[in-house]
């Protein structure tokens, strides 16, 4: 059960990490959802986003290998 939740978790930040990615990189723009303050859409790439994205896929994608791989250790036993 462990390494389901580690998979879905992992799929969760490979998606979160493409789109930060893609947002710092100025590629996809999306309205604000949710407003606590002043609403704006964010325009203009952000280097920190691109790295932070980047960075959260790849833990993701490791996350998700890791997940197949014991899973896969477990069924050949």
């Amino acid at each position: 059960m462990k390494k389901i939740v580690t998979g879905i978790i992992g799929v969760i930040a490979s998606l979160l990490g493409s789109l930060w990615f893609l947002q710092g990189a100025d590629i996809v723009h999306l309205n604000p959802i949710l407003c606590f303050s002043n609403c704006e859409v964010i325009t203009g790439g952000s280097t920190f986003w691109e790295v932070i994205g980047v960075v959260v896929l790849i833990i993701g994608i490791i996350m998700i290998f890791n997940s197949i791989k014991s899973r896969e250790h477990h069924v050949s036993k």
